[in-house]
């Protein structure tokens, strides 16, 4: 049995996709008013909600392999139109509808709210920026400039060298305290100072090494909603960031566009 799998709505364009679906079969375009949804039909014998449950525990690659293609889809659809990137409302992976009517009974349903979604995202464009820290040199640096651990290391400084090897750790102790809260003071005026640029922003959660295939820990991942005029200044701003602040240990990354999963 065959259900209809949705990727994304966006306004009419009378645009062709050349992408395969997420089942490898064709994408095709399915009007309502002046949106259309992108759809492809998929069994749900292989997509039902059980069947992605039961991946999700007993084949993650399975899992990965068909949210990359459905994500593939979605960008696809965003594809630059007059230079311009479409807007589109992404859905979330596994959206299934088991019949052509019930797919167009939600776009009737929520048409008012897509429209005013599509509205608010004409002419913005999602983009992530992600820090990495090279703790070393951040530790140095707060040697450098903290009262407090310079205060130590003069305590230290003034006892028997046998017992200043034994205080030492007091040291690496103030060290651990003082980067630990001065990173989060950096982090939040680099998040509000990207801020400025866009939108709108948010952060997202702190991915670990694991799953950014980085060796350095990421700090700060945060996302923002830049309008197409400031996208410019928006990148030239990470750039000067990352100039000032690499010397103390920040690297920073920015990616886009997106779908904007985040904003909708």
């Amino acid at each position: 049995m065959e259900g209809f799998y949705l990727y994304c709505v966006r306004k009419k364009t009378n645009s062709e996709f050349s992408t395969s679906g997420i089942d490898g079969g064709r994408i095709w375009i399915l009007p309502y008013q002046d949106l259309e949804a992108i759809v492809s039909e998929v069994s749900l014998e292989k997509f039902g909600a059980e069947e992605i449950q039961s991946k999700a525990v007993k084949d993650l690659n399975w899992i990965k392999e068909k949210a990359q293609a459905h994500e593939l889809v979605v960008e696809k659809a965003m594809a630059k139109k007059n230079g311009k990137v479409i807007p589109v409302i992404p859905m979330k992976f596994g959206t299934i509808f088991k019949t052509q009517e019930k797919l167009e009974a939600t776009l009737k349903k929520h048409y008012s709210q897509f429209k005013q979604s599509l509205k608010n995202l004409a002419g913005k464009q999602e983009w992530g920026v992600k820090v990495y820290l090279t703790r070393g040199a951040f530790d140095k640096e707060i040697k450098k400039v903290s009262p407090v651990v310079q205060e130590k290391e003069k305590e230290i400084a003034a006892l028997p060298e046998g017992m200043a090897y034994f205080m030492q750790k007091q040291i690496d102790d103030a060290v651990l305290k003082e980067a630990n809260k001065a990173l989060e003071n950096y982090t939040e005026s680099f998040f509000e100072n990207l801020k400025e640029y866009a939108a709108a922003g948010t952060k997202g959660k702190i991915l670990e090494k694991e799953l950014t295939g980085k060796s350095l820990p990421m700090v700060l991942n945060a996302i923002f909603l830049i309008s197409e005029q400031r996208l410019e200044d928006f990148i030239k701003e990470i750039d000067k960031l990352n100039q000032e602040y690499k010397p103390k240990g920040f690297n920073f990354e920015y990616s886009g566009p997106w779908p904007p999963y985040n904003f909708i």
